[in-house]
């Protein structure tokens, strides 16, 4: 069952879903950010709708006036994390040299994700039960994955093979750095090296 928070009111069945207002799309980056909080503090997986009900002054029932479940909080915070990964990886000047330009690249994406273990476990990692993003979000990890593929083929790197390889080469440094040495840069300092040694092997 639903509550209504005290100045907001959920609709009743066969209403239509509210009008995203400015004060209600404040409310709902209000909750997206106490979210994250809690998921950097207790984990993805450790925090209830009550704990984040607490966070922002509200009835834990009072959460649905913005979000339909605790799947669509995660949903959101999924779309938000991609979003902020497409802004970080196009805020950079890549150089016309595609091999130089691949290097940025991985270093871009190696610092984006251990900068935040938690937007890292949500994004690549299958940390949450049951858990499936919407087409709607999931269209923005699709859009990373055609800009890598992109970035790779000017390089010379264009078959499939190859973007496994890519993918599996740097979830895995970052899920070494973010596991076992989250205050270092022990694993950080080896992208450069394993972009090369994947360049060396897959253009031969």
């Amino acid at each position: 069952m639903r509550a209504s928070a005290s100045n907001d009111s959920t609709p009743a069945s066969g209403e239509e879903t509210p009008v995203d207002t400015p004060r209600r799309a404040q409310n709902r980056a209000r909750i997206l950010e106490a979210a994250w909080g809690l998921a950097r503090t207790q984990g993805l997986t450790g925090w209830s709708l009550r704990d984040l009900a607490g966070q922002v002054g509200m009835r834990a029932p009072s959460l649905y006036v913005y979000f339909d479940s605790k799947d669509q909080i995660y949903d959101a915070m999924f779309a938000q994390g991609y979003t902020e990964l497409l802004a970080t990886t196009g805020s950079v000047e890549l150089s016309d040299d595609p091999v130089e330009a691949v290097h940025q690249m991985a270093r871009t994406f190696m610092n984006f994700c251990v900068a935040d273990p938690a937007r890292v476990q949500l994004l690549f990692w299958r940390v949450i039960p049951g858990f499936t993003p919407s087409p709607a979000s999931y269209a923005l990890a699709e859009k990373t994955l055609e800009q890598t593929v992109d970035l790779l083929a000017r390089a010379g790197l264009s078959t499939p093979e190859a973007l496994d390889l890519w993918t599996a080469m740097l979830t895995g440094l970052v899920t070494q750095q973010v596991s076992n040495d989250p205050d270092g840069d022990r694993w950080v300092r080896l992208v450069d090296h394993a972009v090369d040694m994947l360049l060396a092997t897959e253009r031969v």
